[in-house]
């Protein structure tokens, strides 16, 4: 996920225009700021791109999905079902706003199972966190109707997927809130940071005010005598992060046009091989090609065809620990995940650069399957 690969002058130019002011908290310093708020800037050409009345800057992804969830104000202990593949920040928010995750099993798109899902709705569940793994969409279609017939709040974890699609439709843009990462190995980076989107004003304020501790940000009010909302947290984006996203979300439409062209490049060679088969994807033509996902008849093979890519000079994925072990050791669950392990265990993975010498890497996977 590449948006460091396109650093440039424009990063360079928003963020000395932060310096030279020697303003990087987003509030307040009217006078000496110039009129400059980049974080507010930045939040409002996301919105745009997105497709969302509202967004928010915040200081991760792992910060956007935990202000998110406790923005929806569910009882303590509540459930809230996602998938047992996910990187494991996920669930770190689900347990500290205080609710309890249940995993589901993923299929063969590596996104949360919908058969799964409602197998594991009971009274308890609150909320349905749904993750865009690795650039593409879950089946949103169905998650939606889920979520509205059992009365559920949708939070939808985009941090792996900034312009993904589904059926036109942007990730982050079906449930009650989107979350978004754009830390250093994002498709958009900031270094660190992260966004909340929605379009209900009202989650919007409260959004607003916990990533704050409390602030209801009430215009011509200063932030010393306004009155507190709620409990909140220091999540909020500076104004340097603010910078780098402007400059960066100009480029992504960029970003996602060579990704999608270099994992082509590389897809073509191998659907030629018949014991490949590759991801599936509930809308392939929204994905953003960050990352080639394609299976091996087993574990062994797949292991092997890892070796072999090594060999010849092709850094494979890791998956399983920070993705799924982590995940299951956390929730101390008993239960197996049989289906995803199976999946996951014969899964090869390729991230997928702007600036990858695509002819090199043609040439090295020809050789590996070649040979296999």
């Amino acid at each position: 996920m590449p948006g460091r690969e396109v650093f440039g002058e424009e990063e360079l130019q928003e963020v000395s225009e932060v310096i030279k002011r020697g303003v990087l908290f987003r509030y307040g310093f009217d006078a000496q700021r110039q009129g400059i708020f980049k974080v507010k800037e930045f939040e409002g050409e996301f919105a745009q791109y997105i497709g969302a009345k509202y967004s928010l800057g915040v200081s991760s992804g792992t910060s956007a999905l935990q202000t998110a969830l406790l923005s929806l104000g569910l009882p303590k202990g509540s459930i809230v079902l996602t998938p047992c593949f996910t990187f494991v920040a996920t669930i770190e928010a689900i347990e500290w706003s205080g609710y309890k995750p249940i995993l589901c099993e993923i299929d063969e798109s590596l996104n949360i199972s919908t058969e799964d899902i409602n197998k594991k709705i009971i009274s308890k569940t609150a909320c349905i966190l749904p993750v865009h793994m690795m650039g593409s969409s879950c089946d949103m279609d169905n998650i939606v109707d889920i979520s509205r017939r059992n009365n559920l709040f949708l939070v939808e974890d985009a941090c792996q997927a900034t312009g993904a699609e589904y059926k036109g439709k942007k990730a982050g843009t079906f449930g009650n809130f989107g979350t978004f990462s754009f830390d250093y190995v994002k498709v958009l980076t900031t270094g660190e940071g992260g966004m909340i989107t929605t379009d209900d004003e009202n989650l919007y304020k409260e959004a607003d005010a916990c990533h704050d501790h409390g602030h209801p940000h009430l215009e011509n009010v200063p932030r010393g005598v306004e009155t507190r909302k709620r409990k909140g947290f220091d999540f909020r984006m500076n104004e340097v992060q603010g910078a780098l996203g402007i400059a960066q979300l100009k480029k992504i439409d960029y970003i996602i046009k060579k990704q999608r062209e270099n994992k082509k490049a590389v897809r073509d060679i191998l659907k030629n091989y018949e014991f490949i088969t590759f991801r599936k994807h509930f809308d392939e033509e929204g994905e953003i090609g960050t990352f080639l996902t394609f299976f091996l008849p087993d574990k062994q093979k797949a292991e092997k065809f890892k070796e072999k890519m090594s060999e010849n000079g092709i850094t494979p994925g890791i998956l399983n620990y920070w993705h799924f072990i982590a995940n299951i050791e956390s929730v101390q669950t008993r239960e197996k995940f049989k289906k995803s392990r199976e999946i996951l265990e014969k899964t090869v993975v390729m991230e997928i650069l702007i600036k990858m010498d695509v002819e090199k890497t043609i040439d090295g996977m020809k050789k590996v399957c070649d040979n296999f």
